[in-house]
Formats: C-alpha cells, structure tokens, sequence
C-alpha cells in the first residue's frame, strides 16, 4: 500500500508519520517539500502530485486552522480547506484511491446540549467552518471513496496548543480567566492518528464503510474545566504553577469568529463500524502532560 500524507509536520500529521509506517509506504509532504507539492494553497500543485505519486490512499492532515484569523483571509482559507481537498478527491476518483480528510466540530452552530451525530444538519457559524464544511460537500461530490473524520479540540505533546498555553500562562500569573461555557472533548492528535490507521487497515481489507465519522474522545468538559483539570495535574507533579481558574462566558471574551458552545460529538458510529472503545480525554491529557513536564 502506497501512503500520501499531506501536512506531515502538523499536530495529526506527525502523529500520522508513526501510525501509517506499518501499513506500507508513507509518502509524507509539507509546504515545503520538493519536488513534489505539498502546499494546499496550491490546488493545482496538489493534483499534479498525487497524479505523481500515484497513491493507493491520501491521508490530508494539512488545513487551515486559525479560526480568527481566517474572518480576513476567507479566499485563502477556502482554496486550502475546501478546494485543495476537492483536487485530492477528484484525483483519487480517477485512481480509485481512498481519501481520508480530517474535519471539525466546527461545522454545527454549536446550538443546544445533545451530542451531534454524522447526519445531524450542520450550520457553520464561522469561516474556517464554513470552508470544512465546502470541503466536506466537495469531497462526497466527487464520487471518490473516502473517510471524513470530524474531530474537536485536538492537541498534542510537541507543538503550540491549549495545554502548553495554560502551563506557561500558570507560571507567569496569578489569575487565568478562561470560557466555561463551550463544552466539548480534548482529542490527543496520536488517538487521532491511530484510529485512522486501525480504520484505514480496516477498509483496505473490506472491513467497514467509508463516509463521515465523529472521532473525539470520551466524556465532556468545559475549556475551564480542562485547565482546572492539568493545572491540578501539574501542581501535583511538583510543577511551579501558581494561577488560579477562574470561569467566564464566552460573551467576556470576544473573538473576531464565534465559537460553538456545543461541540460534543456522539462517536457511536465509529465505534460500531470499526469495533473501538474511545478512551476518556483525561487519559490523553494525563499522558501529554507527562510528556511535557517530563522536558521542563
């Protein structure tokens, strides 16, 4: 099996780097690799390699993910989130190559309190959701067979991201004040990647179905909580963390794009399809966080 992974030096993507090696040769790009094009603001660039390469499956890890910068960069936010994936699926229908791609909570308004399922109406309330969701329509129109995984608050142990954020904060204030009123689950980014390794290995041996799936971890918290909870974590571990977590509403804390209050995902569908029990974030969490003070 040939591998073309896009966005190899993202969160997902490096975790993916490890979790894909086993299942046979990983092509593995980033904006800046040469000769073939791994820039997704380069549609045409992006067809021209997997024309090239010639994989057997197209792992897109690569997106765009400032959520507030991209209310002033909607066309280049759009040409990475939707049109560089459109190439990928329409080439992959040409090949008859599987094309997985990664999505977001992002795509519902974030309304009420129930978990939302794969076939649940979505009405993205942002840009960067916006251009997820062209994405996702983009790549069901093509005809290729693929898997969407739509994920939330993914982090890793290597890279910026709201655990290293909160451990330096911690270190440097008194106070943090942070939102408790949007609710979802911190996803790790190597969970992500070895679902997709378990359910790629699964579809190449005619295992289990392609389409859309909701891949986060169990249980549910706030932003709030989950800095209460590593916080506490550290302090424990002997870390020299001295703010206290205070919650606010996200109406205190206003951003150029607006946040979903409600991005919990039911992931039922995955589990059943691909016969996994997703474990609670606080596992993952517990887990980066050693990692990361283990360095300090």
């Amino acid at each position: 099996m040939k591998i073309l992974l896009f966005g190899k030096n993202g969160q997902v993507g490096w975790e993916l780097q490890r979790s894909l090696a086993p299942l046979g040769e990983v092509v593995a790009l980033d904006r800046a690799s040469t000769p073939w094009c791994g820039d997704l603001a380069n549609p045409e660039g992006i067809r021209a390699t997997v024309r090239d390469v010639r994989p057997d499956v197209i792992v897109n890890a690569a997106a765009y993910t400032a959520v507030d910068k991209a209310e002033n960069e909607p066309e280049l936010c759009r040409t990475i989130n939707a049109l560089a994936p459109q190439a990928m699926a329409e080439e992959a229908a040409r090949l008859g190559a599987w094309l997985v791609h990664y999505s977001t909570d992002y795509v519902f308004d974030g309304s009420g309190t129930q978990r939302w399922r794969e076939d649940d109406a979505i009405g993205p309330v942002s840009v960067y959701g916006t251009t997820k969701a062209e994405g996702e329509r983009a790549i069901a129109a093509s005809g290729a067979r693929h898997l969407v995984f739509r994920t939330s608050w993914v982090y890793a142990a290597r890279g910026g991201n709201f655990i290293a954020t909160m451990l330096r904060l911690a270190q440097e204030r008194e106070r943090l004040t942070v939102i408790d009123d949007q609710h979802g689950a911190p996803t790790g980014a190597d969970l992500i990647a070895d679902v997709t390794a378990h359910a790629v290995h699964a579809i190449g041996r005619g295992a289990a179905a392609g389409g859309i799936y909701h891949l986060a971890a169990a249980g549910e918290t706030t932003w709030c909580g989950y800095a209460r909870y590593l916080l506490g974590i550290a302090r424990e571990a002997g870390a020299p963390v001295k703010a206290q977590v205070d919650g606010i509403p996200t109406t205190a804390y206003p951003t150029p794009a607006r946040r979903p209050h409600n991005s919990r995902l039911d992931c039922r569908k995955l589990q059943e399809a691909f016969g996994l029990q997703l474990p609670d974030w606080r596992q993952g969490v517990n887990r980066v966080l050693a990692l990361k003070l283990a360095r300090t």
